[in-house]
């Protein structure tokens, strides 16, 4: 451990037992001029980051002195800014989502939010005790967000706080095709619109989707993926979403594209379709099902599938050993931008899935194309900032976004989840 100049360093082999780090940090503070006083809560938190294990992270304190964390492992260098003691009570009470709504409050800022929650995300397991926070605060996250159930009503409720933020928000900074999901980059000099196209041939073609096809696809959005198959596949689709929004421009969508003859878009949920298909595709809409509904989400898919049809849906998974800890609580993405929604690790969607009866052939990930997807997003949400601007889309409202772009794709970067392509078959009648 050294103290010179602006800069206190703890190295991750310094993790002490005693008051001595503590009272050393302490030390170390009195020496500006300022008037800042670190509270013991402050000490206690940056003795807990020598715990760090992956990469460099220099926090900047409220008197603007810097201590800096430098982990055994090479990895991201990362900067943060704290600005009052608050935002280190709140993360020790409150854990990862106290801390992410301490950043919405201005309690703290960083020059790279993406580095700096790849830092996080990489040294979870050894800073765990932090992260979690509090037992009574996880089990109260974990109660509201069971509050939000994704019943019929329920669901339209929660995709309306995020979907239907308007047409004119998303079209902003996603591209033409106004596709909302992962795109697939194969020589990763494409656009992100070509990407996305990309995206849209592989379902084609993991469905082995031919022109006498009719095509299911449950949640369409904006209409990229109905209209690429009918356009490219000439086969006849039925897209369904609850979002009233997505439906009114996916409807003109069509029209404009002259593919009424093939295309009709539905204002419906998934429980109430009715008739068979040829194949039924689904581009992370699963996500927002909710756990308590993912069997009716497979049987459904069972029941509406021809004999010997095929289904591929894209879904995002967390990884295996985050899932337990994951499911018991609700995380920042859960509580401000996917009310309702649950992730499945891998292991459980391939349960649920056979539990329907149908056969699962073989999956695709590619979890590092979303980490790009993301980054362009946020590059273009940033960009076009200016014009998005206004009413309730305030700073807060950016700060909100650019946290939650950040947060995911580091997710991606790090590996704590992932995107996959899974194929089913429908074996039975």
């Amino acid at each position: 451990m050294s103290s010179c100049g602006t800069t206190f360093t703890c190295d991750v082999d310094f993790i002490l037992k005693s008051e001595e780090c503590i009272q050393a940090f302490l030390k170390f503070c009195k020496q500006s001029k300022t008037k800042y006083k670190p509270s013991r809560s402050m000490a206690l938190a940056l003795k807990l980051m020598t715990r760090l294990h992956n990469g460099t992270l220099d926090v900047t304190l409220p008197n603007g002195k810097t201590v800096r964390f430098k982990g055994e492992e090479d990895g991201p260098t990362a900067r943060i800014s704290i600005h009052n003691d608050r935002v280190v009570n709140r993360f020790i009470s409150q854990g990862k989502l106290g801390f992410c709504e301490a950043y919405l409050d201005g309690d703290w800022t960083s020059p790279d939010l993406t580095a700096f929650f790849e830092i996080i995300l990489k040294n979870e397991s050894y800073l765990i005790h932090m992260l979690e926070g509090s037992t009574w605060y996880r089990r109260l996250s974990w109660l509201i967000h069971k509050f939000r159930p994704n019943s019929k009503k329920g669901a339209s409720k929660n995709i309306y706080r995020h979907y239907d933020l308007g047409n004119h928000f998303y079209s902003q900074w996603l591209d033409k095709s106004m596709t909302y999901s992962s795109a697939v980059f194969k020589s990763g000099k494409e656009t992100l619109e070509e990407a996305q196209a990309q995206k849209y041939r592989l379902m084609c073609e993991r469905l082995d989707l031919q022109e006498n096809h009719h095509l299911l696809e449950i949640g369409c959005g904006w209409g990229g993926m109905a209209e690429y198959a009918a356009k490219n596949i000439g086969c006849k689709v039925t897209a369904i979403t609850i979002s009233p929004s997505q439906y009114d421009y996916a409807k003109k969508r069509i029209d404009e594209a002259n593919l009424q003859h093939l295309v009709e878009i539905k204002l419906c949920d998934y429980r109430d379709i009715k008739g068979k298909y040829d194949r039924i595709a689904s581009i992370e809409m699963f996500e927002a099902v909710g756990e308590a509904y993912w069997p009716v989400f497979f049987e459904t898919i069972k029941k509406k599938l021809k004999k010997n049809g095929l289904a591929n849906l894209q879904i995002i998974t967390i990884e295996e050993e985050s899932y337990d800890s994951y499911k018991s609580t609700a995380d920042f993405i859960q509580r401000y931008i996917f009310p309702g929604g649950m992730l499945p690790c891998q292991s459980v969607l391939e349960r649920q899935i056979e539990g329907s009866g149908l056969e699962i052939s073989n999956h695709v990930s590619f979890g590092k194309d979303y980490a790009k997807t993301l980054h362009i997003w946020h590059q273009a949400f940033q960009e076009k900032w200016p014009d998005l601007q206004g009413g309730a889309k305030d700073e807060r409202f950016k700060k909100l976004w650019e946290e939650y772009l950040c947060y995911c794709e580091a997710g991606f970067k790090v590996g704590t989840i992932d995107v996959i392509q899974i194929s089913m078959k429908n074996v039975g009648r």
